[in-house]
């Protein structure tokens, strides 16, 4: 609604129509409803601070040791480490927005109309949108193994490192090109817009090639583990090398399927548990499922731990030497 005031002689009169009732909120009776709303929110920027600052610590933890061990340079890595990277972008473009859009209470959030903000949510819708790519990478790449039996290919990196960055970034800019020319209200993070679809259908058909990736992945994984031809050894790499990514796709982007089916006013408490609170510890669960828990990280960090150990006795054992010999 069209918000306006007047210029007295005492100042600025009083918003035309108020806030509330132009943001079309829940009308709200008594300070008791108010104090457990401002509770409620309070909570939830609680537990989701909480999730995404233990994602990014897991997540920069897990880039360290892919980074600095070099067995462990690689496709797949290098790929998982795009996705990590992703999931950075979108923690970091939480707290952006929240500094942005929610640093001064006394400006309501309806009436906020800057650069400054409208920048805060084309980052943020950005990196949501990369972090659903770098999913789809993750299954491409995992098809593609299975389809090649293994044998490592690095002319698809640029493939995919063009869908997981490019891909997101030409859909914003679109969508941002858009909103100027047609539809330059607020801070565009309002999703009643008609063009919020320029942001929602890419994320949807994501979440849907995904889907058939999933099913598709399973069905040669079933082929290939009950074929007689293939050694043991060759089935447990197989076992291995999918068990994260078929449990990562099913878990991702469900909830938002869901969602798109009912308008964005229903169900806005569920919707915010579950993107908010929910969402900000899947970093932390990626980062465990491809790094932490992953037995070849955790063989070369033993080997080097063991080498570590080893050159320090032997250095110890030298100083001791030289000063017995002194």
């Amino acid at each position: 609604a069209l918000i306006w005031r007047n210029c007295t002689e005492s100042g600025w009169s009083f918003p035309s129509p108020p806030y509330d009732n132009a943001c079309q909120l829940e009308a709200i009776g008594t300070s008791n409803d108010t104090e457990a709303k401002k509770g409620y929110f309070v909570t939830m920027k609680v537990l989701y601070t909480c999730g995404y600052s233990t994602s990014l610590a897991a997540l920069v933890l897990a880039i360290s040791i892919f980074s600095c061990f070099r067995k462990l340079h690689c496709t797949r890595n290098s790929i998982h480490i795009h996705f990590f990277t992703s999931f950075i972008l979108r923690g970091a473009a939480v707290f952006i927005k929240d500094a942005v859009l929610f640093s001064d209470e006394s400006v309501d959030h309806c009436t906020m109309s800057t650069v400054n903000c409208k920048a805060a949510i084309a980052f943020f819708q950005y990196s949501v949108l990369a972090n659903f790519y770098w999913l789809l990478v993750e299954g491409m790449y995992l098809q593609t193994l299975l389809l090649l039996t293994f044998t490592s290919d690095k002319r698809y990196i640029w493939w995919y490192i063009l869908i997981g960055w490019g891909v997101p970034m030409l859909t914003v800019c679109v969508w941002v090109v858009t909103r100027l020319q047609y539809d330059n209200h607020g801070c565009w993070d309002d999703h009643t817009s008609l063009y919020w679809w320029v942001i929602k259908a890419p994320i949807l058909l994501a979440i849907f090639v995904n889907f058939l990736i999933f099913l598709n992945v399973t069905r040669m994984l079933a082929q290939k583990i009950w074929s007689p031809g293939i050694s043991k050894s060759y089935k447990q790499q197989y076992m291995r090398l999918t068990k994260s990514t078929l449990l990562l796709i099913p878990l991702f982007g469900v909830h938002y399927v869901v969602f798109a089916l009912f308008p964005e006013h229903v169900g806005v408490d569920a919707r915010l548990y579950f993107e908010l609170v929910l969402g900000s510890y899947q970093g932390f669960l990626v980062a465990l499922l491809y790094c932490f828990l992953n037995g070849e990280v955790q063989a070369e960090i033993k080997r080097n731990w063991g080498k570590w150990q080893s050159s320090m006795e032997s250095n110890v054992f030298n100083l001791v030497t030289q000063d017995f010999t002194a």
